[in-house]
């Protein structure tokens, strides 16, 4: 008889590693996103992309725009999915008034940096950031460079 290996499941549904590289994230807050039905199917199989989503705030709102969940064809049968339908984030008010603040006054960019799931709800972890310049990103990729190499000879030192 053979032993079945208990499933690993990470909580992360789906990242954004661009924004990594092409901000400087400064600050993070947890959100969490309005969704329907066949969405949180969908999330449940990994079937989301948020790699070229963005956050707009409207009406004293904030809402998940670009993000791609792929309907499953199975459970989506009766209804009509949008997969790029704009989606409200869960935010209380004094959370909005801040990034609000943030986003006009100081020239702050709200991303959505990683989906997960936390219990049964789906939070997403947004990222106040400012833009880097070319020589910003050059100087993080001599940074990993580096990093990777030290690593290489420790391990090889030993």
């Amino acid at each position: 008889m053979a032993k079945k290996k208990p499933k690993q499941s990470s909580n992360t549904i789906a990242q954004n590693k661009r924004a990594r590289h092409d901000y400087f994230i400064e600050d993070k807050i947890e959100a969490g996103v309005s969704l329907q039905g066949w969405e949180v199917k969908s999330l449940r199989e990994g079937k989301a992309n948020i790699a070229e989503a963005y956050i707009f705030l409207k009406d004293g709102e904030a809402f998940l725009f670009g993000a791609t969940f792929t309907p499953l064809h199975a459970a989506s049968t009766h209804v009509v999915a949008d997969p790029t339908r704009s989606r409200k984030l869960l935010l209380n008010r004094r959370e909005l008034d801040r990034l609000y603040g943030r986003v006009n006054r100081e020239g702050y960019t709200l991303l959505p940096l990683t989906l997960y799931w936390k219990k049964a709800w789906v939070k997403l972890e947004i990222g106040v950031g400012k833009g880097k310049k070319q020589h910003d990103k050059r100087a993080d990729i001599k940074d990993k460079d580096w990093s990777r190499q030290k690593e290489r000879v420790m391990k090889h030192a030993r």
